[in-house]
């Protein structure tokens, strides 16, 4: 697909320090549950070495006929430009790129062990096997400092609510016990085995910090888990 403008529509803080972009959607445009998109400033007024595009996930499902990208408002120039955007600004984007995409067979199940801004591919596939009403069962470990640094934290409570096969397990790391009575701590194999009877049977998918995904594949294979069963998407910090 060529590159295309799209237009803001609006905006909103999603965590502490994350925004949402719901943008207009693009006559015919499709995509995939997990995918993401380029989307490029014209012309900015500030632009630094890193340049005027992004790789953004797309958070919705494709059964939710919604086009929107969430990002963690770093220090950086595009996420200063971005994070500024008037509603009816235009960008360029190209289209859906990439596979990390839920597996098509029902039958296994699928682990998510996420960490922060992370969510957003898997946001978008676990809503779209709620909607669609799969057999696949999700089991989702979130990790988050706390509460309010954890994106699309309702979507995905109201996600279990709706999904019988839908485990979600949210994980603070420092949340106060007085406003926090889930799970805390790091997400580690015992936690692992606490919500997956068999650990040997998911396709697992990490996505978050590139630190939290090397530590959790680490785990992972520790724990006897088969690699080609391990996929990932790294969420860099720019």
């Amino acid at each position: 697909m060529a590159n295309n403008t799209i237009k803001l529509k609006k905006k909103e803080l999603v965590a502490n320090d994350t925004m949402a972009f719901h943008w207009e959607m693009p006559e015919g445009f499709e995509f995939k549950a997990g995918q993401l998109t380029h989307i490029k400033l014209i012309n900015p007024e500030e632009i630094d070495e890193e340049g005027t595009q992004r790789a953004l996930s797309l958070v919705y499902a494709p059964s939710e006929n919604e086009l929107v990208t969430a990002t963690r408002l770093r220090d950086s120039a595009f996420k200063r430009e971005l994070k500024d955007l008037p509603e009816g600004s235009e960008v360029e984007f190209d289209g859906a790129n990439g596979s990390f995409t839920l597996h098509k067979t029902e039958s296994t199940p699928a682990v998510f062990l996420i960490g922060g801004i992370g969510i957003t591919p898997i946001r978008s596939m676990i809503a779209e096997a709620t909607n669609q009403q799969t057999d696949h069962d999700l089991t989702l470990l979130y990790s988050n400092k706390t509460p309010d640094d954890a994106p699309f934290l309702s979507d995905l409570e109201d996600m279990e609510k709706r999904n019988p096969h839908f485990t979600f397990v949210p994980v603070m790391t420092r949340a106060d016990e007085n406003e926090w009575n889930g799970e805390t701590g790091h997400i580690d194999a015992d936690m692992l085995k606490r919500y997956v009877s068999d650990i040997n049977k998911p396709i697992y998918y990490l996505s978050g910090p590139g630190g939290m995904i090397k530590a959790m594949q680490e785990m992972l294979i520790e724990a006897g888990v088969n690699e080609d069963n391990i996929r990932t998407e790294e969420f860099p910090g720019y």
